[in-house]
C-alpha cells in the first residue's frame, strides 16, 4: 500500500486546471439518498415516536419498546465519567474547561446586550438571548467522537441555552450503520462512555441513543418524546447533511459540513515527519478528506514524501490515509510563501496550518479559513481536541463567508426601540412621508396621529 499526493508546481503551464480538478468535490448528494432522506423526514413528521422505533430498529438493529426506553439520563452520563481511567476524566474536564474559557471570553466579546438614548431621550439598542432549546448531533457507534460532544454542547452553556438535547447512534454490531447485515440483540447497542462522560463534564440536559435522518427529524419536529428544537448543530454522514439541509427553514442549523480539510504552508523549517502526520490526521477521517501541502521548496517535499512513505505502514486506519491522499491530496510547489498565501486564500480551507519560522509575518496575508494554527508546534490535532476554539469549521471554501461554530449561534438578538415623546416628532414626519411614498397610508397614519397636530391624511378622497 502507498499514498502518493499529486505533485504539482505553480510553475506548470496547466497548473490551474490540474489545480482545480483536484480540488473539486461536489456537495451534491446522492438522489437517493435524498429521496430515502425525505421520506424519512415526511415519517417522522407524521407518526412521530413510532417511526423514529421503526428507523432504528432498521438500520442501528436498536430494539426498544418505546423512545423514552432510548433516553439517556445525567445518572448515565455520571456513572460513564466516574468508570473511566482517571486520565481521560482529567482530559476530558482539562477539554472542557478550555473550550468554555475561550467560549466566555467570546461572549464578553459580543455577545452582550447594549443600548443608548439619543439626544431627545429616544432608546436604541440590541437584546442578545440564548435560544430556549438546541439540538446536538454527535456521530456514534465505533466511531464516537467525545471532543464534538464538548465543541457542541459548551458555546451553547455558555450562551445561556436551558436545554441541550443530545441525539447519538448506538447501533449494535452487525447492524446497518455498523456495515453488517442487521438482526442484532443487544438493546443496548454501541454505547461509548467516554461520549456520555463528555456530556456529563459539557452540560448536555437530555439524550437519545438515536441518529441518522430520523434523529434529524425528530429534533426539527418534535414527537411524543423527543422535543422540538430551534436550531440544530454538529457533523453526520451524508443523510445527516440531506436532512438538515431540508429541515432549515422549520428550525435553524449551523452549516452544512463536507469532508474535512487540511492545508499546510511550511517553508521547510519544521521536521517532515511532523508535516507528514499532519497531512495523515484529517486523511484518516474518511477516503473524501482532503490533505494539501504547499511549499516553495522541492527538496522539503521530496522529503515529506519519504516521511508519508515511511509512516504509512504504521497507521491503524493506512487504507483509508492512502485512498484519500491518491484521489484528493496534493503536494505543491509554489514560487515563494507569499504565492502559497495567495492560493490559501482561494481555497479558504477548514484546517491551516502555518508550519514556518516566522507564522506572524505570513498570517496577514491569509483572510480565510476556519481555524489557523501558526508555528510548527501547533498541529491540528491539539485544536480539534483542546486547545479551546472550536472545532466544528466550515468546509469546501465556505470560510469565504462562515465562521467556526460559537457561542453566537446559539444567541438570537432583538432591536430595542423606546422613542421619546420628542423623538416622535422627528421621526413621525420622516416616516410618514417614507410611508405616503410607498403607498402605506396605515404606516404613515400611525406615525402622524403621534405628531402634536395632527395633518390630513394623504391618498384618500376629499
Amino acid at each position: 500500500m502507498n499514498a502518493s499526493p499529486l505533485r504539482l508546481s505553480t510553475a506548470q503551464p496547466d497548473f490551474e486546471a490540474r489545480f482545480a480538478q483536484r480540488l473539486h468535490w461536489s456537495s451534491e448528494t446522492d438522489h437517493a439518498i435524498e429521496q430515502r432522506v425525505a421520506d424519512i423526514l415526511a415519517d417522522v413528521h407524521r407518526r412521530g415516536d413510532a417511526a423514529v422505533l421503526e428507523y432504528t430498529a432498521r438500520f442501528d438493529g436498536l430494539q426498544a419498546a418505546s423512545v423514552g426506553e432510548l433516553e439517556l439520563t445525567q445518572a448515565d452520563f455520571k456513572a460513564a465519567f466516574d468508570a473511566l481511567p482517571a486520565a481521560q476524566r482529567e482530559a476530558l474536564q482539562a477539554a472542557t474547561a478550555r473550550v468554555r474559557r475561550y467560549h466566555e471570553a467570546q461572549k464578553k466579546a459580543n455577545g452582550e446586550s447594549w443600548s443608548y438614548r439619543d439626544e431627545d431621550g429616544t432608546l436604541l439598542g440590541q437584546k442578545v438571548t440564548p435560544l430556549d432549546r438546541v439540538g446536538i448531533y454527535v456521530p456514534g457507534g465505533k466511531a464516537a467522537y467525545p471532543s464534538s460532544v464538548i465543541m457542541n454542547a459548551v458555546p451553547a452553556h455558555v450562551a445561556g441555552v436551558p436545554e441541550i438535547v443530545m441525539v447519538v447512534p448506538t447501533p449494535v454490531r452487525g447492524s446497518v450503520a455498523t456495515g453488517g447485515n442487521g438482526g442484532g440483540t443487544d438493546t443496548r447497542g454501541e454505547r461509548n462512555e467516554l461520549v456520555l462522560a463528555a456530556a456529563y463534564v459539557a452540560g448536555v440536559t437530555r439524550a437519545f441513543t438515536i441518529g441518522g435522518a430520523q434523529a434529524v427529524a425528530a429534533l426539527a419536529y418534535g414527537t411524543a418524546t423527543v422535543p422540538k428544537v430551534d436550531k440544530i448543530t454538529g457533523p453526520g454522514n451524508a443523510y445527516v447533511a440531506s436532512a438538515k439541509k431540508r429541515v432549515f427553514g422549520t428550525v435553524g442549523i449551523d452549516m452544512i459540513a463536507g469532508p474535512s480539510e487540511i492545508l499546510v504552508l511550511a517553508d521547510g523549517s519544521t521536521p517532515a515527519d511532523w508535516v507528514a502526520m499532519d497531512l495523515f490526521s484529517q486523511a484518516e477521517h474518511d477516503e473524501l478528506a482532503q490533505s494539501i501541502l504547499l511549499c516553495p521548496d522541492a527538496a522539503y517535499i521530496d522529503a515529506v514524501q519519504a516521511a508519508i512513505d515511511r509512516l504509512l505502514p504504521t497507521m491503524p486506519r493506512a487504507a483509508i490515509i492512502a485512498k484519500s491522499l491518491n484521489d484528493r491530496g496534493a503536494l505543491i510547489l509554489t514560487r515563494d510563501m507569499g504565492e502559497a498565501c495567495a492560493i490559501s486564500n482561494r481555497i479558504a480551507p477548514e484546517h491551516l496550518e502555518v508550519s514556518s519560522a516566522e507564522p506572524h509575518r505570513w498570517e496577514p496575508r491569509l483572510k480565510h479559513a476556519g481555524a489557523i494554527f501558526l508555528g510548527a508546534y501547533t498541529s491540528e490535532s491539539l485544536g480539534d481536541y483542546c486547545a479551546g476554539p472550536n472545532h466544528v469549521l466550515p468546509t469546501g471554501g465556505t470560510a469565504r463567508f462562515s465562521s467556526p461554530l460559537g457561542v453566537y449561534d446559539f444567541q438570537k438578538r432583538s432591536s430595542l426601540i423606546e422613542v421619546s415623546e420628542q423623538g416622535a416628532q422627528a421621526l413621525g414626519t420622516v416616516a410618514a412621508e417614507l410611508a405616503y411614498g410607498e403607498g402605506l397610508q396605515a404606516h404613515a397614519r400611525a406615525a402622524e396621529l403621534r405628531l402634536p397636530t395632527v395633518p390630513p391624511m394623504r391618498g384618500t378622497p376629499r
